[in-house]
């Protein structure tokens, strides 16, 4: 259950989106995957479009109808506000650092690394001490 609170957070995030209740298309959808019987049997997917916009979100975070879609109206007013001020979410921004770091490196990055780990290697064995056999 989302406390009072949040919902207050959710509902001032929708005003500065300037998303109205009004302009919202609501549907629920039969849910799916992990989660059971319970899952599969309920309609707890919140679908939300934005009529004047016509962004479309679905949410299926939870198993509760109520969350999802507080939690949908959420996720509308973030995608709305990154649009309009190009700003990036906490969400989108951790996405594209993992695909940064899965990301293979190019040829010329990789000898590049390699000879700097070579130089280092050197300089480590430069400083060894020196034994008389």
């Amino acid at each position: 259950m989302i406390c009072p609170g949040k919902q207050a957070q959710i509902a001032a995030l929708m005003a500065e989106a300037k998303i109205y209740e009004e302009d919202l298309e609501e549907s629920f959808i039969l849910g799916g995957g992990p989660g059971g019987q319970k899952v599969n049997k309920t309609s707890s997917v919140v679908r939300l479009v934005h009529v004047p916009s016509g962004l479309q979100v679905k949410c299926s975070e939870t198993r509760s109808r109520e969350d999802n879609r507080w939690l949908a109206r959420r996720q509308l007013a973030e995608t709305i506000l990154e649009r309009e001020h190009h700003r990036k979410s906490a969400a989108t921004q951790a996405r594209e650092k993992i695909r940064r770091q899965k990301r293979r490196r190019s040829r010329r990055q990789r000898d590049k690394m390699l000879d700097d780990k070579h130089a280092h290697a050197e300089k480590k064995a430069a400083r060894r001490k020196v034994t008389e056999e």
